[in-house]
């Protein structure tokens, strides 16, 4: 059997499909445009809920949801260690909790503690199969070969300034680049930690490792876009993805230009999610403190909060803690959650005596016949897995209730949501996580969650919610994968990683 062709995912933070077409028409991405021509493009591939990076990003590699790969958002709350868990909402959240506390979590602790164990990446998969794997600077990047630190530039000062200490190695793909914290090798690139300036270093760490041949699977990161949507919102982003078409070509030249890197490479190319536009900023923690006491990102008694919140875009996890004192009661929670102006769908899990399911450890609730609940106004559905009807994936569901609130229709025993994609088989994934709030709540069309730091992207545009403005993403197969997008009804990206596999026979 002829050894497989190179292949390289690439991912586009917040790419929207329509923004996509707009930048290819317009000559602003031609070289992504002659990738379309050749490939097969999904145009509607499902996010994760929370439809942010790290959950995205976890299903991306693992090709599991959030109940088995255990990442919950932006930042969730660690029911064993009774703090928050922050990845990086935004600057101001960052100091909020602690600088150097939210590095280690979105460095070190994400991949090594937070990223569950029983699960394996791509890079993992393919290494135990003698492929080697390289990565560009991406979330989700655990692998079989152990990275001393190389901090550099603006962190290296930083951590020099604070005379603190950023020692760990970690496990990574066979080439692992970290922007200031880890390189496997010396490069002619410049890393910056800026926002919004680090595809350039990206595509320059790919290139070096085309050159010299050092990887059979690469993924190539390209976020600057997410930033850019965020700032100006998703409808100016050509000038954004125009910036990513650029890295990637400058990428693909290192072969000798596309027709030599597609002679030698098979490619992925895929958005983690999408953006909508927000005008409002939802103060969720504030709003909620007025009759609970809420969990604070520097508290010292921990144990008297009755609350703990947890912004993760235009999502949000809340969590009724076991504390000292009166508790929250659940219904009551609940029932102030769907009544605040901003919040579209109220997500819980009851027990099979219809009794909502509070979560008491840090781990999964037994899975002995609850329900996932989903509210929206004067509507509810309840929903597990089991026989009944059946969703565009081929998942069976027991439902009860009212269709309505996710926008869903049942026909010849199929259900289906425009409002809402893949809405089952994701709410219950959120729900079923180790680490998800009593509630996930998604929030209506131009809202966002405040973050603990109180910034939102008001202005701008934002993601995490279950719609499918927030939700839905282009996927690319060029040289691997279907040879129609008409081979599965619905994409996920919980799809990404098989295909990955099967090209290397590693499934």
């Amino acid at each position: 059997m002829p050894a497989a062709k190179k292949l390289v995912l690439t991912y586009v933070d917040s790419l929207r499909t329509d923004m996509l077409e707009r930048a290819v028409a317009e000559g602003r991405a031609p070289t992504f445009g002659a990738l379309i021509e050749r490939g097969v493009l999904v145009p509607d591939c499902v996010s994760s809920f929370p439809s942010v990076t790290p959950v995205a990003s976890a299903e991306m590699v693992t090709g599991v949801g959030a109940d088995r790969h255990w990442i919950s958002g932006m930042n969730w709350y660690h029911r064993l260690e009774r703090r928050y868990v922050e990845y990086g909402s935004s600057l101001e959240a960052t100091r909020a909790f602690g600088v150097f506390r939210a590095l280690y979590d979105l460095v070190y602790n994400m991949n090594l503690a937070h990223l569950s164990p029983e699960v394996e990446t791509v890079f993992e998969s393919l290494e135990d199969a003698g492929e080697r794997t390289a990565c560009t600077p991406f979330l989700i990047y655990r692998g079989r070969q152990r990275h001393e630190v190389s901090l550099d530039g603006l962190l290296r000062r930083a951590v020099d300034a604070t005379r603190l200490k950023f020692h760990h190695h970690t496990w990574g793909p066979t080439e692992l680049f970290y922007g200031d914290l880890y390189a496997s090798r010396e490069v002619p690139c410049k890393s910056t930690s800026i926002p919004g300036n680090r595809d350039g270093y990206a595509a320059c760490c790919a290139g070096e490792m085309l050159k010299e041949d050092l990887y059979d699977f690469l993924l190539l990161s390209l976020p600057d876009n997410d930033n850019y949507s965020h700032r100006h919102g998703p409808e100016a982003s050509v000038e954004s993805i125009a910036k990513a078409d650029s890295c990637f070509a400058k990428f693909a030249d290192a072969a000798g230009g596309l027709d030599e890197f597609l002679a030698g490479h098979a490619l992925i190319l895929l958005a983690d999610h999408a953006q909508t536009e927000v005008h409002r900023g939802l103060p969720l923690a504030e709003l909620l403190s007025a009759e609970w006491s809420v969990l604070q990102p520097s508290e010292e008694r921990p144990e008297r909060a009755q609350l703990a919140v947890s912004p993760t875009g235009r999502a949000a996890h809340v969590y009724l803690l076991p504390g000292e004192g009166e508790r929250a009661e659940p219904m009551a929670v609940a029932g102030r959650l769907s009544v605040i102006e901003g919040v579209d769908l109220v997500c819980r899990l009851e027990g099979s005596d219809g009794l909502p399911l509070r979560r008491e450890g840090p781990g999964m609730p037994a899975r002995g016949g609850e329900w996932a609940v989903v509210e929206r106004g004067e509507a509810a559905l309840r929903f597990r897995p089991g026989g009944g009807v059946e969703d565009l994936r081929g998942g069976e569901w027991e439902i009860e209730g009212d269709l309505a609130a996710l926008e869903a229709k049942v026909e010849e025993g199929r259900l289906r949501s425009e409002t809402y994609p893949d809405p089952l088989g994701r709410v219950w994934s959120a729900l079923t996580a180790p680490h998800s709030g009593d509630f996930v709540v998604s929030l209506a069309p131009g809202f966002e969650a405040v973050d603990w730091g109180g910034v939102s992207h008001a202005g701008g545009g934002s993601h995490g919610a279950l719609h499918a403005g927030d939700s839905l993403g282009p996927l690319l197969f060029v040289g691997c994968g279907p040879e129609s997008a008409g081979e599965r009804e619905q994409w996920t990206l919980r799809d990404v990683a098989p295909v990955i596999r099967e090209h290397f026979g590693a499934a």
